[in-house]
């Protein structure tokens, strides 16, 4: 019997071949790409200005974008609490245990040997040791936590509600005492009203605020994250928005990247900043006065400045926060631990 043929002249079976090889060579790229990290360029390189980066960043995120829609992008990630879990059924002689393997996204069974335990047909060790606060994967040999360490540490850190946060050199990025950082960044997030706007993500993070946006039907969201090393968390989070149409990541520094975009081109505005001892250039009355340039009239502004201890930081982040919005044109409230401004 003839083999029915697609106008290309390919069989089925063919096609199906065809297929699988596409399939594993992407994922194949996917994996290099995850396991180095941002950017896709070589790491000693010089960045080239701004004005020409954007069209191959924007190209290398269009990339990024199908790869992070391969299946199962991310590696079982462990916390003391699933590994204490484990070595209870392990005593307990439990030959299966249902456990979360993505940070509480979902639950999986895993099979409980005595030296090891399995999962989708791959045995790994019981950690040696798992401290608190830290978040484990497996790197072909051994547990390495989610961290990185350039000039600075950062590192993924557990939470209670399942979403982790981040801290840079121990300082905490994310609030998480009495809210999930995912469910903070929902209620920040609807102060904007996301649904058919295009929305300047100041600085993305593990990109919860970006995910909001996403679900709350946003046009575009437009993120920046200057530190690749945050980037690299991001890939490994399985809390953090995938690459889509909707949404384009860039690592750049957004103090310069602000000044290339068009005036009136953006509806809202998501700033995010690390503390002032951080990052001060994100406070200053020349990066709100582009802010200003470019939001588009009756456009919103959420600015998150936590609540800073006047008496022990020596300043009053807020109420200069507060003026100098105002001096750049905005209208101001107060609202939790932000600001939300609106350009008149």
């Amino acid at each position: 019997m003839r083999s029915r043929r697609n106008q290309l002249g390919i069989n089925a079976h063919a096609a199906r071949r065809i297929g699988y090889c596409v399939r594993h060579c992407v994922y194949s790229l996917y994996r290099r790409v995850r396991n180095t990290g941002y950017p896709l360029r070589r790491a000693d390189a010089p960045a080239p200005p701004w004005p020409r980066v954007l069209p191959a960043y924007c190209r290398a995120r269009a990339v990024t974008g199908i790869l992070r829609r391969v299946p199962a992008p991310f590696p079982p990630l462990l916390t003391s609490n699933e590994v204490e879990k484990m070595l209870l059924a392990r005593n307990a002689k439990a030959r299966t245990l249902q456990c979360s393997l993505d940070l509480q996204r979902s639950t999986a069974t895993v099979e409980i040997h005595e030296s090891a335990w399995a999962w989708n047909g791959t045995r790994y060790p019981y950690p040696a040791r798992c401290r608190e606060r830290t978040i484990y994967y497996w790197a072909d040999t051994e547990y390495r936590s989610v961290a990185r360490y350039t000039s600075s540490l950062i590192k993924l850190v557990p939470t209670d509600w399942g979403a982790p946060t981040f801290e840079i050199d121990g300082i905490k990025m994310l609030p998480t005492a009495r809210v999930s950082p995912y469910a903070d960044a929902e209620r920040k997030v609807a102060l904007i009203r996301p649904q058919g706007k295009i929305i300047l993500d100041t600085c993305g993070g593990l990109g919860y605020f970006a995910a909001w946006c996403i679900k709350g039907h946003a046009t575009h969201v437009h993120s920046f994250e200057k530190n690749p090393d945050v980037i690299w968390l991001r890939s490994m989070n399985p809390w953090s928005p995938a690459a889509s149409a909707a949404l384009t990541l860039t690592q750049f520094d957004v103090t310069a990247a602000v000044t290339t975009l068009a005036s009136n081109s953006i509806d809202a505005i998501l700033h995010d900043p690390p503390r002032f001892g951080i990052a001060g250039e994100l406070y200053s009355q020349g990066f709100y006065d582009q802010l200003a340039r470019v939001l588009k009239r009756n456009g919103k502004l959420f600015h998150y400045t936590g609540t800073p201890n006047k008496l022990t930081s020596g300043r009053d982040v807020p109420n200069e926060v507060i003026g100098r919005l105002r001096k750049a044109g905005f209208a101001t409230e107060k609202i939790g631990d932000g600001v939300l401004a609106v350009k008149p």
